[in-house]
């Protein structure tokens, strides 16, 4: 059993998939440290959610997972400087044995820095992501089945659905802005 893990995700929301991968790794670590990337982006199409609401959907997820609290959760703000990424993370984080991650950058960079790497299964990768979701929520389609209900629910607390409905279409009407022909009076 390896003492303590790190696992880093970027949880915008979080979803069944994430929830899977995370017991697979509570079930070979005592202990794990849950990194929130992009920890400095929120009310974006791409990371709606700020990090405390991320940090409160693990919660209520994890919980109504039955895991046990021996997590740690850690904000992680992008660097965008991959070459030294890894080192970054191990600076703000607790020490850790072992990284578990599904994404092949995240691996390489622990790896070339020394550290184990477990590549944990992915589950349901082609629905289970946080992109169809958000995909999902724009398109008005049922979404509330690829996360935890207790997920679900605190997304419908703030309003989230309509925060990404929103960011969507000031995104398309902002799009329509830049396209249109710019015109140069005549002189």
């Amino acid at each position: 059993m390896v003492k303590r893990a790190l696992f880093v995700g970027r949880f915008q929301p979080v979803h069944k998939g994430h929830i899977k991968a995370l017991e697979f790794v509570f079930s070979q670590a005592d202990e794990v440290i849950i990194g929130i990337g992009s920890a400095q982006a929120s009310h974006t199409l791409k990371n709606p959610f700020t990090t405390s609401e991320r940090m409160e959907m693990l919660i209520r997820a994890l919980e109504e997972a039955g895991v046990e609290k021996r997590y740690y959760l850690i904000p992680l703000p992008d660097i965008n400087f991959n070459a030294i990424w890894a080192t970054y993370v191990v600076s703000m984080v607790p020490r850790f044995d072992v990284v578990f991650t599904g994404n092949s950058l995240v691996a390489q960079l622990f790896r070339e820095k020394g550290y184990e790497v477990i590549v944990q299964p992915m589950f349901r990768k082609d629905i289970l992501s946080a992109t169809e979701i958000r995909r999902r929520m724009i398109e008005g389609e049922p979404w509330e089945e690829l996360v935890p209900k207790s997920v679900a629910e605190f997304i419908r607390e703030i309003h989230g659905v309509e925060r990404i409905q929103m960011l969507a279409t000031n995104l398309e009407k902002n799009e329509k802005e830049i396209q249109a022909p710019i015109r140069i009076p005549e002189f």
